[in-house]
């Protein structure tokens, strides 16, 4: 313990005296109410903590007041407990393992966590040219990830990453800047940085190679959070306390979309769901592209009616897909025409964005001569809002909402709530919320679907939906997808997904397509999009093609249980859907920048296929645990590396020795969807004495289910000694819900022989036992005891 704090204190002074700002000259402090004012020549710092992990600092200029509003963060200041200790050259603040030390000359801000530094402010806050900048000094060594969505690899240090967020149509693997940019910075160190701050500017990741960090923005705020914890898991859960916590999204949108550029027409909407039906894949929602309200791409913007030419009985055709279990979602943009049907209406209830002498603020874009609802103004909100609920009586389950970086947005268009560049990349933030909001005052039993490409710090706690734009019909379009939701899942958007098979262009590859669509079976949201010269569908691809994309979407929605389960882990603690093995084995160094292997939820462990015509693949196994291949239970050591022979209808899968995997049998639609039966598979390893899982269900539609009472959690324990095997499955249901028996079909893997024999809750049992497999057939009501005996 001495050593450890010599070394730290060896580490903090040498970091101080290579960064000085002997500019900067310290003058009084004020200790109150548990937060910590600090003033100095050129302003004063507020300092406060939210928690043992999260601590919230303010700079504050001379000359300018202090902002309260945040547009991220919805976390209530706690009565959180603070020590606070001040010399003649030091500050000492802190709360449990967090801790701030301020160095009165030269003035210097420094953060630590456990002992360790984490970061510390260098020169601090300077103006450089046209923009104010906060600057910070790094470590050496530390990985840098955030940013937002990008394609650059995982480590993102030595970027200069602009924050502005603009669609990037048609990238592969490199794509400096896309539709969805955030004010984050995490580190390999298990820390994170929030600049708290929507006005555009840019995140300099030493750039420089002279080991800072830079956050510099046009103005605004001069807040940030610092964030720290124990493991990622942690650190996450600390971040979506801070910004809002996903709510669980219907269960239907864990299933197979029908989705393109775009249905023309009834006629041609009604054939795609009955040729899905007819070829027996299964189909949750269909999604209705901007044809839905104009014949053309060009001119009908805006005009947010079906068009009857093309859609004579919309009513009834949403009522009859949703009898067939399928969801109708419609597509929306932020734009009304001058050529569109409600351009009149809209300027005349004021609701669009103004010019500088107070009128529309009128531009020409690729769709047309436009104007921008100014949502931001509660005419605009209720004015759009009022779409969304006509067409959402209508029965419409789904919204997704495009080009909402905004898409063309002039910098000298003018907004209720400030200029087109202060509120350029929270456009889209406000848009989903005005979606959320309106359904928790008109739809309050009804879960929205918000699917977006655009949003901020926090956009989660709307429900909102992200995937990763235009990207290009390639294998290098393939390539960069898992980097992209990976790194937007530690930044709290868990629902990150791409169009599957690619949506740019015209190139057509069946290896291609199939690959994609593997992959998002284990990616959080499985929607195959295209441009309409190639179809998306499977329905529409040669019969072998099609079969893998079935075989494909039926595991899909097999994993339902393992998925739903794992959307409520991160409704409850923010844990992303995909996980980088940097969670696994935080020290690892090798780890650091890996993308090709990821996690799916905690057990399951996937590598997509992302080269034309690969043979083989080299998969690194995590230290933590056994693992065994998901089809054919071989056996991997923890920390070893395999190179994988590779299938045409699979991509490399395995499962954590002593996991618990639930599924089901294929449904059609999530509407059959039903744990009355239900297996459950347990991947037994004598290594693994003991291992928990758990098994969440609702009834998939209903708001704060869980928090409501609503929800039954089956729990599960495997107990390991010598020759036996103890499993337990206990059901804990919500004060809303009635028990009702289920009928579940234990599986259990590995198993060398045939056991002498199964005991259930203290009885013997028939099984059935099949080259390694052990099969016991189980009704659960409250509490059932497994035992057995090899």
């Amino acid at each position: 313990m001495f050593k450890s704090i010599i070394y730290f204190l060896l580490v903090f002074f040498v970091t101080i005296s290579q960064a000085q700002n002997n500019d900067r000259i310290f003058k009084s402090t004020l200790y109150k109410n548990n937060s910590l004012e600090i003033i100095l020549n050129d302003g004063s710092y507020n300092l406060k903590f939210y928690s043992n992990e999260i601590i919230e600092t303010s700079f504050i200029p001379l000359g300018e007041v202090y902002s309260k509003k945040s547009h991220a963060v919805v976390l209530e200041n706690q009565a959180v407990k603070t020590n606070f200790k001040e010399t003649n050259d030091l500050i000492r603040f802190s709360s449990g393992d967090l801790d701030v030390r301020i160095q009165k000359k030269p003035f210097q801000i420094n953060y630590s966590y456990q002992n360790k530094q984490i970061i510390s402010e260098n020169i601090g806050y300077i103006l450089k040219d046209s923009l104010e900048v906060l600057n910070f000094v790094l470590d050496e060594k530390e990985v840098l990830y955030g940013g937002g969505a990008r394609a650059l690899g995982m480590n993102r240090r030595g970027h200069r990453l602009e924050l502005y967020n603009k669609a990037d149509y048609g990238y592969e693997t490199q794509s400096k800047l896309m539709n969805f940019t955030m004010p984050i910075v995490l580190s390999s160190k298990r820390y994170m940085i929030h600049f708290d701050n929507a006005q555009i500017g840019w995140l300099d990741l030493d750039s420089k190679k002279n080991n800072s960090l830079n956050y510099e923005t046009i103005g605004g705020r001069k807040t940030y959070q610092v964030i720290v914890g124990e493991s990622w898991e942690e650190l996450l859960n600390s971040y979506t306390k801070l910004t809002g916590k996903q709510p669980l999204p219907p269960r239907w949108v864990f299933g197979n979309f029908a989705s393109r550029f775009g249905y023309h027409s009834e006629e041609e909407t009604r054939n795609v769901v009955n040729q899905f039906r007819e070829d027996k894949i299964p189909l949750d929602a269909i999604i209705l592209d901007l044809y839905w309200f104009g014949k053309d791409i060009q001119g009908t913007m805006g005009n947010f009616e079906f068009l009857k030419d093309s859609f004579p009985t919309p009513k009834k055709m949403i009522a009859d897909f949703k009898d067939l279990g399928v969801k109708t979602v419609l597509i929306t943009e932020p734009f009304v025409l001058t050529t569109s049907k409600k351009w009149d209406d809209a300027v005349e209830k004021d609701i669009l964005a103004k010019n500088k002498k107070g009128k529309p603020y009128v531009y020409d874009f690729y769709f047309g001569s436009t104007g921008l609802i100014d949502i931001f103004k509660e005419e605009g909100k209720n004015w759009f809002w009022e779409i969304y609920k006509k067409h959402t009586d209508w029965g419409i389950a789904g919204w997704w909402g495009d080009l909402g970086e905004p898409e063309v947005h002039p910098k000298d268009l003018l907004h209720a709530k400030g200029t087109a560049d202060e509120v350029h990349n929270v456009y889209g933030h406000y848009w989903a919320k005005l979606v959320s909001d309106g359904y928790q005052k008109d739809f309050s039993e009804q879960r929205p679907f918000i699917l977006m490409r655009a949003g901020y710090s926090g956009s989660q706690r709307f429900g909102m939906i992200p995937w990763s734009g235009d990207v290009n019909r390639t294998w290098g379009g393939l390539q960069s997808q898992m980097e992209i939701a990976l790194q937007m899942g530690m930044q709290g958007m868990a629902y990150m997904h791409s169009d599957l098979g690619g949506f740019a262009g015209s190139y057509e590859d069946d290896e291609l397509y199939v690959r994609w669509l593997q992959y998002g079976v284990f990616q959080p949201v499985f929607r195959p999009h295209a441009q309409e010269e190639l179809a998306s569908e499977p329905i529409f691809k040669k019969e072998k093609t099609k079969a893998l994309a079935k075989k494909a979407i039926e595991l899909r929605y097999q994993l339902l249980p393992y998925n739903y389960t794992m959307s409520f882990e991160n409704n409850q603690k923010g844990i992303p859907l995909m996980r980088p093995l940097l969670f696994e084995e935080p020290n690892n160094e090798q780890l650091f920048t890996l993308s090709d292997t990821y996690l799916w939820g905690k057990d399951i462990l996937v590598h997509p296929v992302v080269q034309k015509g690969q043979q083989k693949a080299n998969v690194y196994f995590p230290s933590t645990n056994n693992w065994f291949d998901f089809y054919t239970d071989k056996k991997y050591t923890a920390g070893s590396e395999h190179i994988i022979n590779l299938k045409n209808d699979k991509i490399p899968t395995f499962v954590r020795a002593g996991a618990f995997i639930p599924r089901i049998k294929t449904i059609q639609t999530t509407d059959d969807y039903s744990l009355i039966n239900f297996d459950l598979h347990f991947y037994y390893d004598n290594e693994i004495k003991e291992s928990k899982g758990q098994l969440y269900n609702d009834n998939g539609k209903t708001p704060k289910a869980y928090e409501k009472g609503a929800y039954e959690l089956f729990h599960f324990k495997s107990d390991i000694k010598r020759k036996t095997i103890k499993i337990s499955i206990k059901s804990e249901i919500g004060i809303l819900n009635d028990r009702t028996s289920k009928n579940v079909h234990l599986i259990v893997h590995n198993i060398s022989k045939v056991p002498t024999k199964v005991l259930v809750n203290g009885k013997a049992s028939s099984f059935e036992y099949t080259d390694g497999l052990l099969k016991v057939k189980l009704t659960v009501t409250k509490q059932e005891k497994i035992k057995i005996c090899l």
